[in-house]
């Protein structure tokens, strides 16, 4: 529970989601993922670290560089949390669709 909500107060802040947006296709170094935002390349950089420690992204160098990607443990963590209320909205949606459908009989 302690990296879900670690992982959701990271994403509340809309520049680290739109970073967190940007590796959706793949794996990019600070550098691309910054180019076209409104901040810093350090400011990028401490959107990442905040990131990682939330357990979001990871990284690896590579040559000079640092090159983030999603961690999809730290994503599946999210998605298993919130799976909790999505199965819980459906069965009542179900027994709802059950409870009319005897009303039309």
């Amino acid at each position: 529970m302690a990296y879900t909500n670690a992982a959701f107060a990271a994403l509340a802040d809309p520049t680290r989601r739109t970073v967190f947006e940007r590796l959706a296709s793949g794996p990019l170094p600070v550098g691309e993922i910054a180019r076209g935002l409104p901040v810093s390349r350090p400011a990028v950089s401490q959107h990442l670290k905040a990131l990682k420690g939330a357990g979001l992204v990871t990284d690896r160098a590579e040559g000079t560089r640092r090159v983030y990607a999603i961690d999809p443990r730290g994503l599946g963590a999210m998605r298993a949390w919130l799976d909790q209320f999505w199965d819980g909205a459906l069965s009542a949606f179900r027994a709802e669709v059950e409870q009319e459908h005897k009303h039309d009989d």
